[in-house]
């Protein structure tokens, strides 16, 4: 942007009736000059109380706002003819950086911008984009679904309250935006055990079978998968933990951002072990699912194999993710919800609920039967065939008549 200066400054420090302060006076780059208190003057000996500063920390704190405005980032600055596609950049940049999001959600929010958000805004400046053209441009994403729709609506809204807290911008036009309306009937589509050993079976190779067999059986993420390493199997405690997963290229931790343990069956501990048979790569350092010169395996290469395992077996098009919920499901019947949650890795139990009505409850129908059984002693073949004698019982028209 045109009449941008670097940003300059120095501190100086004020002699008050309740001691010295220190003070800094800069220039940001649009001309503006600032003058902002820092806070009190350390002046004993020894290390500054908190909430003191040194000369020397108070030219730190400078240095970090000039930065700040060097960079475009500093809360409070206007976005002086700031394109959408500026504001946007700094945004992701917040997010990948400061708020530090895994690399896969860096990456999906990535492609939204450059398939939706930018042609439909990028060089426009940030203050001109109004509420009635958020909603002219919403009005063009048929084909999306809701949840995808509203997706993208939350990213607009992060990228306009980045542009009030950075350049100023006076108000955020996502507020009065209303979300798409999205319906959940809660039904997840699930493996039965035996079509996850047909599966198995028509793994391409050892490892893909071993894959999918560990994916069913232990609930595991795609990413947590690939990112397995042999010193993260325990064989004599029967245990596998989930130290990190594989995703957008980089290592990262699991999405609940903490370590876990998954109980490992004789099954998934058989076929590990058949693995961890071969020539090399079987060191603890060394990957479990590995490609065949050590390196990660592809996770795009992978879902292609798994659909071409899912073809030869016969089996319906489900997701590789489904396998996860096939062990949520199967799960759920035999253990109690905190211990599936805490397998699982979801931080909220509101996740692990949503496989609750697949665990039987066969208890269920005997309470249904003792809350309609009558009173008199009998069986259910009697109260049918009796005459009505005021009891409210099925009189000789059968069923069909009540007396």
């Amino acid at each position: 942007m045109s009449g941008r200066r670097e940003p300059t400054g120095h501190v100086f420090r004020v002699d008050r009736a309740k001691g010295p302060v220190w003070y800094a006076k800069y220039r940001l780059p649009d001309g503006r000059q600032v003058q902002k208190r820092i806070g009190p003057a350390w002046t004993d000996r020894g290390r500054p109380r908190e909430g003191y500063f040194t000369k020397r920390t108070a030219e730190a704190w400078l240095y970090d706002v000039l930065a700040a405005a060097r960079h475009g980032t500093l809360a409070g600055m206007r976005s002086g003819g700031a394109t959408f596609a500026e504001v946007a950049a700094e945004w992701l940049r917040f997010i990948e950086q400061d708020r530090e999001r895994k690399p896969s959600t860096i990456v999906d929010y990535r492609s939204a911008l450059h398939a939706h958000l930018l042609p439909a805004f990028g060089d426009r400046p940030v203050e001109e984009i109004t509420y009635e053209e958020i909603e002219a441009w919403r009005g063009t994403l048929a084909g999306l679904s809701s949840r995808s729709k509203n997706k993208l609506l939350i990213q607009l809204h992060g990228i306009f309250r980045r542009a009030q807290r950075v350049y100023g911008l006076d108000s955020n036009p996502l507020m009065r935006i209303e979300k798409h309306p999205q319906r959940s009937s809660g039904d997840i589509q699930v493996f039965s055990p035996e079509e996850v050993w047909a599966l198995v079976r028509a793994g391409s190779n050892e490892t893909d079978a071993a894959l999918f067999l560990t994916a069913a059986f232990t609930g595991l993420r795609m990413g947590e998968l690939l990112a397995l390493r042999w010193r993260d199997v325990d064989f004599p405690g029967a245990t596998i933990r989930v130290r990190s997963s594989f995703a957008g290229g980089q290592l990262t931790t699991p999405k609940s951002g903490k370590v876990r343990s998954v109980p490992m069956a004789p099954d998934v501990a058989s076929a590990l072990a058949r693995l961890g048979g071969r020539d090399e790569f079987t060191s603890d350092d060394d990957l479990v699912f590995v490609s065949p010169v050590g390196s990660y395996l592809s996770g795009s290469a992978l879902r292609t194999r798994y659909k071409a395992a899912l073809a030869r077996a016969g089996l319906r098009a489900l997701r590789f993710h489904d396998l996860r919920h096939t062990f949520g499901t199967r799960m759920i019947a035999k253990a109690d919800i905190r211990r599936v949650q805490e397998w699982m890795g979801h931080a909220d139990i509101q996740t692990t609920m949503k496989y609750l009505h697949y665990a039987p409850h066969p208890e269920d129908a005997r309470l249904v039967a003792e809350a309609f059984a009558l009173p008199e002693a009998g069986t259910e073949g009697d109260a049918l065939g009796t005459q009505g004698d005021g009891t409210g019982r099925f009189g000789a028209g059968g069923p069909g008549r009540v007396l």
